[in-house]
């Protein structure tokens, strides 16, 4: 047992590894770190915007590289965090609607910047580092550990990719966190609190909503749920559909960044005052457009409506009534907003809780968190729960669920399968992930095949499925047939991701390029 005066850092605080909590948000990113018990974001200016700039053979990151995206639209990236992990089908929605331009297939997005196509996993890197570089000019030394959060509602593919991005960046990920516990334990919720809380985590380009039960420091997700493709980018979009219609349907990459930037700009004046107007000028001419709060409403209720629907949902899930919370956590920096605000109040008949920032909240409870993980003075149990459920493909496209959504991780499963044909030698697995019954209509993260059964009758042959899932949410599959001691595993690293031996390049090449 060690014992220091007060106020004095034990042996083992002084040793502490230099570790901290990363928010790498859609819009905006932060960094944290804890000192002396207590987690602050790091840097004057402590938001990060999630821009990079590729132009001239040089990278740019954050507030300089928004400066560049009127005049060089193509080439500056933004809301990447909405395309990693991703194929082509699921961007559908938002691809006419982006200034640069998309390529790819079903199994993976690359955005084409100057000839070469980018990879989200590259983008989001080049964001950690600015991260990384950032804390460790504060903090005066290499950083050796990083906590990275995550939306809740984030599938196994898009948490490889996170990850990926973070080894890319030179970061030793020591846990993917998801957002809305980061969220409440930045609240302090864990120093002697006790009750259940709803967290409504509404950002740049997603949406996450859980519910948390929390005693003596033992932080219980009873139910998660919300939206990977919902947030205050989309808001922006509706705002410019209704208000610059012309400018989206020019087909102008320009003008198309412009219009969105400029509902932004009213959006964000309604934070504060009842009506906004934007005023600018092209080809000589002056323009002008407002908007008023209570036509922010009109235009945002179904956005809203989506969220009320995944938070009616996750209640149901964690089978809880609204008039049994104890509070509404609000998080992400869409929650600003009063419409928003005053949506949360009527769905939950409460007032919720925004005595913290809510673009810094996130990024203190994962520095909490790592501080915990490098062995800090920090009590606290997190107890986090699988977003989607996993399974194997069966005969006929049908779905076998082996863990269900919201099960709490880590965990672990194992079910018996059998041959449906004389003769089989080997067994194709298909890994899924999602809730519908058909494997056609879930995300699908792996197949691997299991060799060398002898030939047997149908029914015969026994096949034991494992699936394992660690504190990230991130999975492993293993499969052996009983009667011969045959095995074979995977580890689900899902192509939209990157393989180990591209991470390995990219890492010397950036190595190579710096030197």
């Amino acid at each position: 047992m060690q014992i220091a005066e007060p106020g004095q850092s034990t042996e083992k605080e002084a040793c502490k590894p230099r570790v901290v909590g990363i928010d790498l948000g859609t819009t905006n990113s932060l960094v944290a770190h804890v000192e002396d018990g207590g987690p602050f974001v790091i840097g004057e200016d402590p938001i990060v915007p999630s821009v990079v700039y590729y132009g001239n053979g040089e990278v740019v990151v954050g507030r300089e590289a928004v400066d560049r995206a009127v005049l060089a639209p193509r080439e500056t990236l933004s809301s990447v965090k909405r395309l990693i992990g991703r194929g082509m089908k699921d961007v559908e929605g938002v691809k006419k609607l982006l200034p640069y331009e998309l390529v790819g297939d079903d199994r993976a997005v690359k955005l084409r910047v100057d000839g070469k196509d980018i990879s989200p996993v590259e983008v989001s890197a080049e964001i950690l580092k600015a991260l990384k570089n950032r804390a460790e000019g504060a903090l005066g030394g290499a950083i050796e550990g990083a906590v990275i959060t995550v939306p809740a509602y984030f599938d196994d593919a898009q948490r490889q990719a996170t990850r990926d991005a973070g080894r890319l960046a030179g970061l030793e990920v020591m846990r993917l966190m998801a957002e809305p516990t980061a969220a409440a334990v930045a609240y302090g919720l864990d120093r002697g609190s006790k009750g259940v809380y709803a967290v409504f985590d509404l950002g740049g380009g997603t949406f996450d909503v859980s519910i948390l039960k929390l005693v003596e420091g033992v932080f219980e997700v009873k139910a998660t749920g919300g939206d990977s493709a919902l947030g205050g980018d989309d808001l922006d979009r509706l705002i410019a559909q209704a208000r610059f219609a012309d400018d989206l349907a020019s087909g102008d990459r320009s003008r198309v960044a412009h219009a969105v930037a400029m509902a932004r700009q009213l959006k964000e004046a309604l934070t504060a005052n009842d009506d906004a107007i934007v005023v600018w000028e092209r080809e000589g001419k002056r323009h002008q457009a407002s908007l008023t709060r209570a036509q922010l409403r009109e235009i945002a209720q179904p956005l809203l409506d989506r969220c009320g629907k995944a938070c009616r949902r996750v209640l149901k899930d964690a089978e809880i009534e609204k008039a049994d919370l104890d509070g509404v956590i609000l998080v992400g920096g869409s929650t600003r907003s009063p419409v928003v605000r005053d949506f949360v109040g009527e769905l939950f008949g409460k007032d919720p809780l925004c005595d913290l920032d809510p673009d810094q909240v996130v990024a203190l409870g994962a520095a909490v968190q790592a501080d915990v993980l490098a062995g800090g003075q920090q009590q606290m149990v997190l107890l986090d729960v699988v977003p989607l459920s996993l399974g194997i493909e069966m005969m006929g496209g049908v779905v076998e669920k082996l863990i269900h959504r919201n099960t709490t991780i880590p965990c672990g499963a194992t079910e018996t399968f059998t041959t449906y044909a004389d003769n089989q030698t080997g067994f194709d697995v298909h890994v899924v992930q999602g809730e519908r019954e058909t494997a056609d209509a879930c995300r699908s993260l792996a197949r691997f095949t299991l060799k060398g059964v002898p030939p047997m009758i149908a029914g015969m042959a026994r096949l034991e499925v494992t699936f394992l899932i660690d504190a990230d949410g991130l999975l492993k599959v293993m499969a052996k047939e009983q009667t011969t001691g045959q095995e074979a595993h995977v580890e689900v690293k899902p192509s939209y991701g990157l393989s180990d031996e591209e991470v390995e390049r990219m890492l010397i090449e950036s190595f190579e390029f710096a030197e």
